[in-house]
């Protein structure tokens, strides 16, 4: 994670200054997009636990017993 927050301090600080370009090294740009797809692939992977989940099902019986 901490390549995309160095990316985030970046974009911040070049919007404070008025600036239209981000400029990165390529190792820096290869840790971003590592991370952004390790959290891509994590996201996936529980999305797709979740689909295959099979939800309990509940069943209730009230009973009235003696009521008129």
């Amino acid at each position: 994670m901490i390549h995309i927050k160095k990316f985030i301090d970046k974009v911040s600080l070049i919007e404070s200054k008025q600036g239209k370009d981000v400029v990165m090294p390529i190792s820096d740009a290869r840790g971003l997009r590592d991370e952004l797809a390790k959290i891509l692939v994590d996201n996936f992977q529980i999305a797709s636990n979740k689909k295959n989940e099979v939800e309990p099902t509940i069943k209730i019986e009230l009973k009235g017993g003696s009521f008129r």
